[in-house]
């Protein structure tokens, strides 16, 4: 998930919970008796709700269906851009007179990976590049043995593949993330001579 697809989130769940907390607070209210126009043993939908439901007939159903539609619309929409992954596919690394230098990132990052898991301590390694062409990032996925140190994958990381990838890039600068999870080390066949 990106950042824009994060801060959606946020601002969205804010709203959510501002609106819960609005209901619930004049449901507590209505509950103590601070609407004396509405006592709390009546019930909520009696018959001026029902009214205008009853005199709207024609209309105000399809009102209420193109609601529903535009409510399962953006609910649609969010499930769609909660699978975004927001990875960048290509990169421009020059244009001139002679033409143009792009670079597939997938084949950098699939490199990436696998120059990562040529260390010993390191299982399986994942990576993709986000962000854009002009500014680079990279998020990796890192499956480590629990018995290795640390101190050695990092600078395989760092001292290996990132630089590596850089120079692929011909940036100076390209920032890394790594999720690092720990599992036990698979187990070498024993053979018997």
């Amino acid at each position: 998930m990106d950042d824009k697809t994060a801060r959606g989130n946020r601002l969205g769940l804010l709203i959510v919970g501002l609106v819960l907390m609005i209901l619930s607070a004049l449901t507590i209210a209505r509950g103590a008796g601070a609407f004396p126009q509405a006592p709390a043993r009546s019930p909520l939908v009696d018959g001026s709700v029902r009214q205008p439901f009853a005199t709207y007939d024609p209309w105000l159903w399809w009102v209420i269906a193109a609601a529903g539609i535009v409510l399962a619309l953006f609910g649609l929409r969010w499930l769609l851009t909660q699978a975004r992954r927001g990875r960048l596919g290509g990169m421009r690394l020059d244009s001139g007179p002679d033409g143009v230098t792009e670079v597939d990132t997938g084949s950098v990052t699939d490199a990436a990976a696998a120059e990562a898991g040529t260390h010993p301590a390191i299982i399986n390694a994942t990576a993709d590049m986000i962000g854009t062409s002009a500014h680079p990032a990279v998020r990796m996925k890192v499956v480590v043995a629990e018995d290795a140190p640390m101190s050695a994958v990092r600078e395989q990381l760092c001292g290996v593949v990132i630089p590596h990838m850089r120079q692929a890039l011909e940036a100076e600068r390209v920032p890394a993330v790594a999720r690092v999870s720990l599992e036990n080390a698979p187990r070498r066949p024993r053979t018997v001579a």
